[in-house]
C-alpha cells in the first residue's frame, strides 16, 4: 500500500505537470506531492533502524539524517510558496541544509556496512564524520556565505553556490560507484538503487538550477519530474533492499584506513591552501578577503583539535594492538615450549615402552625357572635365597609392568566397581609371593562397601603394586604379617594396608606421608592413576613402628545401586 500510494502520487505529478497550465494551485500541489513522498521515503528507513544494530544501525541512520535534511527543506520552500504564497527569497538562508543533506550521506558510505567490521573503532568513525561535515560547512561558508551577508551579490551568490553543490553531488556520486563496484549481492542491488536515485536528482536539481537562472522554473513545472522519480524510489529502496548484514570479506582493512587518515590530512591541509587563494584573490571585496581568512583560522583550530583527538585515539589503539601483539608472541613462545616438551616426552615414552616390552620377555623366563627351582629339593640354606630370587623377579615384573603401563596413557572407559573384588584379586595374584616369604596376609573387607567408578585394570594394578610393596617393605623389616582392610568413611571407600608393629622405624627421617616411596616408579604411577580417579593416597608410619596406607576412592551414592561389568579375575572361596 506504501509503494503504491507513493507511485500513485508521483503519476498524478507527472501528469500534473503535463497537463496543466502554471498556477498556484499546480504550484501547492507540487509542493505538498513532494512533501508527502518525501515524508513516506525518510520514515520508510526507520525499520531498517530498529531491526539492526552496530554500524548497519549506524548507516541507516545517517541515510535517514540526510533524508531529514531533505524534508526540512522541501517543508521550507513548502511554507514559503504554499502558505505563505511567497517565492523562496533568492539569498536563502536555509540552502545550507539542502546543502548538507549529502554530508550524511558521504559519511554512511564511509561505514562501509557491507564489509565485515575491521579494526576501526566508532569513535573514530564518529570523528571523521565530524571532520567531514566541519569541512563541507566550511567550503559553504567560505565561498557562498560571503555573497549573502559580507557582500550580497545574487549572481554570485548562486553561481558558487551551483558549483559547490555539483562539486559534493559528484563526490556522492564517486562513493556510491566505488560501492557499488566492491559489494556484492543485496549491498550490491541497493548501492545501484542509491546511485540511480542520486544520479536522477543530480540531473534534476542542475537542470533546475539553470532553469532558475534563466526566470523559467516553476515548481510543478517539467523540470520537476526527474525530481519526483528520485523521491518516489525511495520508498521503493528502503521497503524492498534486503541488506541487512555484511555479505563481503574484509580485505583491505588498513590501505581503507590509510586512506581515511590521509583525506582527513588533506581536508586539514588544504585549510591554508585556501586561505591564500582567499588572500590573492584581489578581484572580490577587502571584506571578503578578511572574513574568509578568520574563518579559515577557526575552522583550522576546530579541525586541528578533531585531528589531535583522532590522532590520540589511533595511539592508544595501537599500543593496544602492539601490547597484544606481544602478550600473543610469548604465548607463542610458551605453546612452542609446551609443543617441544611434549615431542621429548612422547619420545621418552615411546622409548619407555619399547624398553618395558623387550625386557618383559626375560624376566618372564626367569620367574619360570625362578619357580621351577623352589619346586625342586633345596636344601634349607638354599631355600631363602631361592625364595629371594623369585621375589625380587616379580617386583621388577610389576616394574616393567608399570612402566608399560605408563607408556600407554591411554583412557579406559569407566564402570561401577567392587572394590572388595578387586583387593581379593590382588591378594590371590600375589599369594605365590607372600608365601615364598613365609608371611601371612589377612583381610578384613566390609561386606557392604559400596561401589566406586573407574578402570578395572588400571585399579587393579594399583591393588596389585601397593600389596607387593608392603610385601618388600616386611620382607626387610623381618615382618610376618601384612593386613588389608576395607571401610566406608564419609562418604568414600578406603582402602587400608598395615603393617606388624616394629620398634625400628622404617623412615629415616620419621616423614609421615610417603617419602621413600616416591622414588619409585610403580608408586609414582599409582599415584597417577588414583588422580585420575578423583582419589587420594597417604603413608604414615605409627608411634610402634607399623606402617599404614590409605587409600581413598568417591564412593558410588548408595540411591542409584548399578551393577558393574568388572573382569573378576579370581573370587574367594568360603574356606579361604
Amino acid at each position: 500500500m506504501w509503494l503504491g500510494v507513493s507511485t500513485a502520487l508521483a503519476a498524478s505529478l507527472v501528469l500534473g505537470a503535463i497537463v496543466l497550465p502554471r498556477s498556484f494551485a499546480l504550484t501547492a500541489f507540487s509542493d505538498i506531492v513532494q512533501s508527502l513522498l518525501l515524508i513516506f521515503g525518510t520514515f520508510a528507513f526507520l525499520p531498517l533502524i530498529s531491526r539492526s544494530r552496530g554500524r548497519i544501525r549506524l548507516f541507516w541512520s545517517l541515510i535517514t539524517l540526510g533524508l531529514s535534511f531533505w524534508l526540512i527543506y522541501q517543508l521550507y520552500w513548502t511554507y514559503y510558496e504554499v502558505i505563505l504564497r511567497k517565492d523562496v527569497p533568492e539569498l536563502c538562508t536555509w540552502d545550507v541544509v539542502l546543502f548538507l543533506h549529502i554530508v550524511p550521506l558521504m559519511a554512511a558510505l564511509a561505514l562501509r556496512p557491507h564489509m565485515p567490521r575491521d579494526e576501526y573503532a566508532a569513535r573514530i568513525g564518529q570523528l571523521d564524520f565530524a571532520l567531514l561535515l566541519v569541512w563541507w560547512l566550511y567550503l559553504y561558508v567560505l565561498i557562498v556565505v560571503p555573497w549573502q551577508y559580507v557582500v550580497p551579490d545574487i549572481s554570485a551568490y548562486n553561481r558558487d553556490l551551483n558549483i559547490l553543490y555539483s562539486a559534493e553531488k559528484l563526490a556522492l556520486l564517486a562513493g556510491l560507484t566505488v560501492c557499488w563496484i566492491i559489494s556484492t549481492a543485496h549491498w550490491r542491488r541497493l548501492y545501484m538503487a542509491l546511485f540511480a536515485m542520486s544520479l536522477c536528482y543530480s540531473a534534476s536539481s542542475t537542470v533546475a538550477n539553470w532553469a532558475i537562472g534563466r526566470k523559467v522554473y516553476y515548481s510543478g513545472s517539467l523540470y520537476d519530474v526527474p525530481l519526483v522519480v528520485a523521491m518516489a524510489t525511495l520508498p521503493w529502496i528502503a521497503l524492498c533492499t534486503k541488506a541487512d548484514k555484511p555479505e563481503g570479506v574484509l580485505s583491505g582493512s588498513t590501505v581503507y584506513g590509510v586512506w581515511v587518515a590521509r583525506f582527513s590530512m588533506i581536508a586539514t591541509f588544504s585549510l591554508p591552501l585556501l586561505a591564500a587563494w582567499s588572500v590573492a584573490d584581489q578581484t572580490i571585496a577587502a571584506r571578503i578577503r578578511v572574513f574568509r581568512l578568520g574563518l579559515t583560522l577557526v575552522a583550522a583550530f576546530l579541525m586541528g583539535i578533531m585531528v589531535f583527538i583522532r590522532q590520540r585515539i589511533l595511539d592508544r589503539e595501537l599500543n593496544r594492538l602492539l601490547q597484544h601483539s606481544r602478550d600473543s608472541f610469548d604465548r607463542l613462545k610458551r605453546l612452542q615450549a609446551q609443543i617441544l616438551q611434549s615431542e621429548k616426552s612422547a619420545s621418552i615414552t615411546q622409548l619407555i615402552g619399547g624398553a618395558a616390552h623387550e625386557l618383559n620377555n626375560p624376566i618372564t623366563a626367569m620367574l619360570g625357572y625362578s619357580d621351577l627351582l623352589l619346586s625342586t629339593s633345596l636344601t634349607p640354606e638354599q631355600q631363602p635365597f631361592a625364595a629371594k630370587i623369585g621375589l625380587y623377579v616379580r617386583r621388577t615384573k610389576s616394574l616393567v609392568a608399570s612402566l608399560i603401563s605408563f607408556a600407554r596413557q591411554a583412557p579406559a572407559p569407566k564402570t561401577q566397581l567392587d572394590l572388595n573384588t578387586l583387593v581379593r584379586t590382588a591378594v590371590k595374584l600375589t599369594q605365590p609371593q607372600w608365601e615364598s616369604l613365609e608371611m601371612d596376609v589377612r583381610t578384613e573387607l566390609d561386606n557392604n562397601l559400596p561401589r566406586v567408578v573407574g578402570d578395572s585394570n588400571q585399579l587393579l594394578q594399583v591393588c596389585l603394586q601397593l600389596v607387593s610393596s608392603f610385601l618388600h617393605l616386611q620382607s626387610e623389616r623381618a615382618g610376618r604379617s601384612l593386613t588389608i582392610s576395607s571401610t566406608l568413611q564419609r562418604g568414600s571407600c578406603v582402602l587400608q594396608i598395615t603393617t606388624e608393629a616394629k620398634s625400628s622405624s622404617f623412615h629415616a627421617e620419621g616423614s609421615p606421608r610417603l617419602g621413600t616411596f616416591d622414588n619409585s616408579m610403580g608408586l609414582s604411577a599409582c599415584r597417577g592413576i588414583l588422580h585420575g580417579h578423583q582419589g587420594e593416597v597417604s603413608c604414615e608410619e605409627r608411634s610402634d613402628g607399623a606402617m599404614v596406607l590409605r587409600v581413598e576412592l568417591p564412593a558410588v551414592a548408595a540411591a542409584t545401586p548399578k551393577e558393574a561389568n568388572v573382569p573378576v579375575l579370581w573370587r574367594p572361596q568360603p574356606s579361604a
